[in-house]
């Protein structure tokens, strides 16, 4: 089991931007339709470099290169030579273009501020906004951003001396970006989302801006980016399903799912899929694996029916890291509630057969999410590698056990120093957790992870002791190569839950965290190479919700 990667690294974030922008004074055409050019382009995700010697201009973006030079009325355009409205000129040291030029070499509809010196675009055109705001939050323009952001985003996260924090930390972090490689746009049922990839002045940036249905910043995530491992479809993905975009809750919080529906006549038994820790997607993906998709697809084929959906930290990133009260609950139990809330709507879902399974993280929610079952709507829950014990004591467990790993596969020592620091700072949180000064209600001023209520709150939570007097069929499911949550969780539930009747333990020699087969020693590396959840383990969780239809 992971860390949270809210509290382990700086690039598991989101922010706001709002694409309808404040009433501003517009130059008149002519002359005053000349722009800075560098502050125009730049603004855009274009990387602007001078050349004093031949007077050029080079404007790089993506796989564009433009090359303009002063006093020429001419561009040459990816290699080809085109025509410009006016020539480019010089002013106080400072080249100028007209806006309608750049407009035209960069394909877009920006407008000028002539207050604020900065472009804007229209609220329908979230590409430009977004990559407006990314450049105002590096540059340390707060005050020019938070109009842009949802009332719900600002409410959160209101002061301007938060947004240059966040912008003066990524850039020390990851590096100030230089230059937009490429941009999508996409909607799902909460957020219409840009993602954009930036290169930066040290490791390459993805970063998604997600706008409200009014045309705001609602939210913001910020990650390395990696190169794309392609997904491989498994076997036992038959396309015998649709899916269907469906939205968990409401509200500021809601997120975005997919309900995946066998063909045929249901109603159908359903599986709810609840994520591990950090902010994943619906897919659960990481790296090459994609968990969630592969479970959802693998069921779908046995005439099981699916709802995943999209983290409530991945989809509300910066809000959720602005509640000083965010709990495990909040975290990984309440959206799975409100998931079976919304199937029992449904005429094509069996009522009687929704389940829950959980993976890692999910799995360690589990009692919570049984407990707040209130109308006894759950038939029966799983359990995919989820620790027993307390969360602290698992990931204790876990840095012992892949430094011996580490050490037996003959790992270069530096790859070793660097988990042995990790090792450092889970020790350095026990013993801050462990001192009987502090509680949620008492919490130290500094503290190595946050926020740090999050640990506090579950602080002697125990799954195995919560789940004892839980009266439900359960399936504890369980990877043998395992080194996230290891034989010694599973065999702590075995032991907390002996003499229950309904309970149907399983372990797997060659699976690991990720529920996909790997012979040699697990320590994460093979995460980046293509791989698919165990069609055994497909098979036998299939097996054991369709007993529950004789």
């Amino acid at each position: 089991m992971t860390k949270k990667s809210l509290a382990v690294t700086l690039l598991a974030g989101t922010i706001a931007l709002t694409s309808v922008l404040p009433s501003v004074a517009m130059a008149a055409p002519g002359e005053k339709d000349l722009v800075p050019l560098r502050t125009a382009a730049e603004a855009q995700g274009a990387k602007v470099t001078w050349h004093q010697k031949n007077q050029t201009i080079v404007i790089e973006r993506g796989a564009d290169e433009i090359i303009v030079t002063v006093g020429e009325q001419q561009a040459e355009v990816n290699g080809k030579v085109t025509s410009l409205e006016g020539e480019p000129v010089v002013q106080a040291g400072k080249t100028y273009i007209s806006l309608s030029t750049l407009n035209t070499l960069l394909s877009s509809q920006a407008e000028w501020n002539e207050t604020e010196q900065t472009i804007h675009f229209a609220s329908n055109d979230t590409a430009g906004n977004a990559s407006l705001f990314v450049h105002k939050l590096f540059s340390g323009n707060a005050s020019q951003i938070t109009s842009l952001m949802s009332e719900s985003l600002k409410a959160s996260m209101p002061a301007d001396e938060i947004w240059t924090a966040i912008g003066q930390q990524y850039a020390l972090i990851a590096g100030k970006p230089i230059m937009l490689q490429d941009a999508v746009v996409e909607r799902n049922g909460v957020h219409t989302n840009v993602s954009m990839t930036y290169e930066t002045t040290q490791i390459p940036l993805s970063i998604t801006v997600r706008f409200d249905g009014n045309g705001y910043v609602d939210d913001l995530y910020i990650d390395a980016a990696v190169g794309n491992v392609p997904y491989v479809q498994p076997d036992y993905d038959k396309g015998n399903y649709s899916e269907e975009e469906v939205v968990i809750g409401e509200g500021s919080f809601a997120v975005p799912g997919t309900l995946t529906v066998p063909e045929g006549e249901g109603p159908f038994p359903v599986v709810v899929l609840v994520h591990g820790s950090g902010p994943h997607d619906r897919d659960s993906s990481i790296s090459g694996t994609k968990v969630f998709k592969d479970i959802a697809a693998g069921l779908a084929a046995k005439n099981i029916a699916v709802l995943r959906y999209e983290k409530v930290t991945r989809e509300h990133t910066f809000k959720v890291s602005a509640q000083p009260l965010f709990t495990l609950k909040n975290e990984s139990a309440d959206d799975a509630n409100r998931a079976i809330e919304l199937l029992q709507q449904r005429e094509d879902i069996d009522k009687d057969r929704i389940f829950v399974a959980g993976h890692s993280q999910g799995g360690f929610a589990m009692p919570l999410i049984l407990s707040n079952d209130t109308q006894d709507h759950i038939a029966g829950a799983i359990l995919l590698s989820a620790p027993s014990s307390t969360y602290m004591d698992a990931m204790l467990e876990q840095q012992e056990v892949v430094i011996g790993k580490m050490k037996e596969l003959g790992l270069p020592s530096e790859m070793i120093a660097a988990q042995e620091q990790t090792e450092a700072m889970v020790q350095q949180i026990a013993v801050l957790l462990e001192d009987p000064a502090y509680s949620k209600d008492n919490m130290p001023q500094a503290f190595p992870m946050s926020p740090a209520y999050w640990w506090y709150e579950q602080r002697d939570y125990v799954p195995a002791e919560a789940m004892k007097d839980v009266e439900k069929p359960l399936l504890i499911m369980q990877g043998e190569n395992d080194w996230q949550v290891t034989m010694k969780q599973f065999e702590g539930w075995k032991t907390a839950l002996e003499g229950h009747e309904q309970v149907t333990f399983t372990s797997y020699p060659n699976m690991n965290h990720l529920l996909t087969e790997y012979e040699g020693i697990s320590i994460g590396l093979e995460y980046a190479t293509p791989a698919n959840v165990s069609s055994k383990l497909i098979t036998d969780l299939a097996d054991w919700i369709l007993k529950f239809t004789e």
